[in-house]
């Protein structure tokens, strides 16, 4: 079979414990426990829907320190909002000062 006999070992377990169905069972781990509660995240999307926002990801950083006690880094806020939420910060951009209001309206 070209297995290890330990391998081969376990399986036998398997199958004696459980059967064919505890043999073929897929078990998945747990991996690590998230960071941010679904609270805080249920509260953040409220407060990204308000329309106020907030102006960068170092904002949202301390809002959820301040807000929930959460001390959660840079990279971790980015990817919660756009890779798990698909939201991003809507801020305008800067305008000068020298622009011609009459014309930007138009």
């Amino acid at each position: 079979m070209a297995r290890d006999t330990s391998t081969v070992t376990i399986w036998l377990q398997k199958y004696r414990n459980g059967g064919l169905s505890g043999l073929l069972e897929i078990k998945k781990a747990a991996g690590a426990k998230r960071k941010i509660n679904d609270d805080a995240i249920a509260a953040l999307i409220q407060e990204l829907k308000t329309g106020k926002g907030f102006s960068s990801y170092g904002g949202i950083e301390e809002w959820l320190k301040k807000e929930h006690g959460l001390d959660i880094e840079y990279g971790k806020v980015y990817a919660l909002l756009r890779y798990r939420l698909g939201a991003e910060l809507k801020v305008p951009r800067p305008q000068s000062y020298k622009q011609d209001e009459k014309l930007v309206s138009e």
